[in-house]
């Protein structure tokens, strides 16, 4: 049995980049764990030390259960350089290649509208673009 993997993202902004990768990947905010009914009751439970909010983190789920939990924590420092991972989002690969790259053009212009940017264009294969804080991901197409 493989292993499930999560994604852990850091930013400055936790919420902002959370509202940007629902966004993107059409994730939903993760229910806190039982028995808690909220993620602020869940966070008090580890007795945090006082300048340590839930707001400093965010818990995206995919709706579906396919894909890996995306958690975005808030660090103090800034992002540096180019990301060692990263995201790569895909859009349907069906079609000729102008069909696809078509598609894929369209979700990069949807994602800049969301906050995000295009860093270059690799035409007809894939688009670079950072989210609102620069992290580093892809739109490309899935396998046809």
């Amino acid at each position: 049995m493989a292993a499930r993997i999560d994604l852990t993202l850091d930013g400055a902004d936790a919420k902002l980049l959370g509202e940007f990768w629902k966004t993107a990947l059409g994730y939903v905010d993760e229910p806190p764990p039982a028995p808690f009914s909220t993620r602020e009751e869940w966070h008090a439970s580890f007795d945090p030390p006082e300048d340590d909010s839930a707001d400093d983190a965010v818990w995206l789920c995919d709706p579906d259960g396919v894909g890996p939990r995306l958690s975005i924590l808030r660090v103090p420092e800034p992002k540096t350089a180019k990301n060692r991972l990263h995201i790569d989002v895909r859009v349907p690969g069906h079609g000729n290649p102008d069909e696809r790259w078509a598609r894929i053009r369209a979700e990069s212009e949807r994602l800049v509208k969301a906050g995000g940017s295009v860093l270059r264009e690799h035409a007809g294969h894939h688009i670079v673009m950072a989210d609102p804080e620069g992290n580093e991901f892809c739109v490309a197409a899935t396998s046809a």
